[in-house]
């Protein structure tokens, strides 16, 4: 495994990360998903990123039970307010202060620690003030119960904006957790840029485009059984823009890559990502302990110019750069 720092800190995180938003709490039974976490720790994987909301609070809970044993020091543990949790009530999502400070206290009460390494705004919420959420934060780190303050899908004028306050609060933002892959990089053209400048580091989400990258559906043919693309409970929806038959045809040409590059097309992908160096950590699941080690190996893996431009030729025509495009409501769920 080799490790990046995060941002302009000190802290260091696993390149491969591993990720519970589709899994734990839901779609994998809980004694499986522990057997994923100790899969992930056998591989050298040290951080672990959740959010209050998947599952309704179940997957912390399951994250926090499976590493419980192990040293805390040792762990490098994110999470994330900004959806609704438990009732919904009219206070259970945004960014107000209220949610912040209460949900910084479920979260740890459900991950049983007592702190956690990175605290992430899951959205821009644009009915708080930014002033009061970024004073929140402040609050929380010097409250000792998160040592980083990071975010999640922001554009590049809210994260200089962000930027600008918390450094006024005294403390930096350290991160964005956007989705990036081979297949879908509105990043590119300002959130990179201008998170170089502002020294945040991305901590990216569905490098395999939901699994689509790994080659596993193919054109014209049935979604295999088990697959996200048959998963009702959300994985539909979540896979649903790259399963177009164009797409799908693309991808199949990025198999003869990976082949010559002596890796499976899942960790062709992912290396793919390791390869911008804003990219601190690729966010990977599993719903088996097997599929761990399978993209661990991209860890460290050096893709050469000719490798790239020909990832570039295959997927044209189905690459999305326009960065008007989001991946989820930008305004809060009534």
């Amino acid at each position: 495994m080799d490790y990046r720092y995060l941002g302009n800190s000190g802290l260091k995180v696993s390149e491969i990360t591993y990720g519970n938003w589709l899994t734990h709490g839901s779609q994998v039974e809980n004694d499986v998903a522990t057997q994923c976490v100790r899969a992930a720790l056998d591989a050298g994987i040290t951080t672990f990123d959740t959010a209050d909301a998947y599952a309704n609070g179940a997957a912390e809970k399951v994250l926090g039970d499976a590493l419980k044993s192990e040293r805390r020091e040792s762990l490098e543990i994110f999470t994330k307010v900004y959806w609704p949790v438990g009732p919904k009530g009219v206070n259970d999502v945004g960014l107000s202060r209220k949610h912040i400070m209460e949900g910084i206290d479920n979260s740890l009460s459900r991950l049983q620690m007592d702190y956690v390494d990175l605290y992430q705004a899951h959205r821009y919420d644009h009915e708080t003030p930014l002033e009061e959420t970024i004073q929140a934060f402040a609050d929380v780190v010097r409250s000792g119960k998160a040592l980083y303050i990071g975010v999640s899908e922001w554009d590049a004028d809210q994260l200089r904006r962000g930027q600008e306050l918390a450094r006024q609060a005294g403390f930096s933002i350290v991160s964005n957790q956007p989705q990036y892959s081979a297949l879908w990089r509105v990043i590119e053209e300002k959130v990179v840029p201008t998170s170089r400048e502002l020294g945040i580091s991305q901590i990216v989400w569905s490098p395999m485009a939901q699994g689509v990258l790994s080659g596993k559906y193919e054109p014209g043919k049935d979604a295999p059984a088990g697959s996200r693309a048959t998963d009702s409970k959300g994985g539909q929806d979540t896979i649903a823009r790259f399963m177009d038959e164009q797409t799908l045809t693309a991808v199949q040409k990025l198999r003869p890559i990976a082949d010559g590059a002596g890796l499976k097309m899942s960790q062709l992908a992912i290396a793919w990502v390791l390869q911008n160096d804003n990219v601190a950590a690729a966010l990977v699941g599993a719903s088996r302990p097997e599929q761990v080690a399978e993209n661990v190996a991209a860890a460290g893996v050096k893709l050469d110019a000719d490798a790239m431009k020909a990832i570039d030729d295959a997927l044209s025509g189905v690459i999305e750069r326009d960065a008007t495009k989001t991946v989820s409501p930008e305004k809060r769920p009534a």
